[in-house]
């Protein structure tokens, strides 16, 4: 199923990179720099390695989010709100937690992950994965989200299966390449 980006996804809102609307029922495969929040779609599913995904469900109001975000902030202000960067994208969910009449403490939050694709790699900021985590995290404790699970970190990339019918969460973790590296390797 093709989704297409839409300034409409949630109503009234500032105009945005990054929202997205599935069908109705079908699922949705959430790009990087991607965000979605609603009811419509059956499943939104993605694919992350050093990127992070926040992912929301509200069991009362069966409301769904997800967003996937590449960059923890970015580094020069102005433009329109984009889901690309982590602070920005998690804004634009709270933005539509707000229209949706709901509160961030509402909901059950996961946070995925922020794996270091590029082990071996030394410096502070080097390590993109590790900054998204970081400020997942914060963002997370400062607006009072209901945090249940946390699968960051680690060298290994993950796909990220939300449900809207059944309210669950899926996390499949793929092997890392050290693993791929040595199951390749002659004995």
């Amino acid at each position: 199923m093709r989704s297409h980006l839409t300034e409409a996804a949630v109503p009234d809102h500032e105009p945005a990179i990054g929202f997205v609307q599935p069908r109705h029922g079908h699922a949705l495969n959430l790009l990087a720099g991607q965000l979605y929040f609603g009811t419509q779609a059956g499943t939104v599913k993605t694919l992350l390695g050093s990127c992070v995904a926040l992912v929301l469900w509200h069991p009362q109001r069966r409301i769904g989010a997800m967003c996937h975000y590449l960059l923890p902030c970015r580094q020069r202000g102005g433009g329109m709100p984009d889901a690309r960067f982590g602070d920005e994208a998690i804004g634009l969910l709270l933005q539509a937690i707000g229209r949706s009449s709901t509160r961030p403490a509402d909901f059950q939050t996961h946070l995925y992950g922020g794996a270091d694709t590029m082990p071996g790699r030394d410096g502070p900021n080097f390590n993109i994965g590790e900054r998204n985590i970081a400020i997942g995290c914060e963002l997370i404790d400062r607006h009072g989200f209901d945090l249940q699970a946390v699968d960051v970190g680690d060298f290994v990339p993950r796909t990220v299966v939300l449900d809207l019918h059944e309210g669950r969460i899926a996390v499949r973790r793929g092997s890392s390449l050290r693993q791929t590296i040595q199951r390749m390797l002659p004995r």
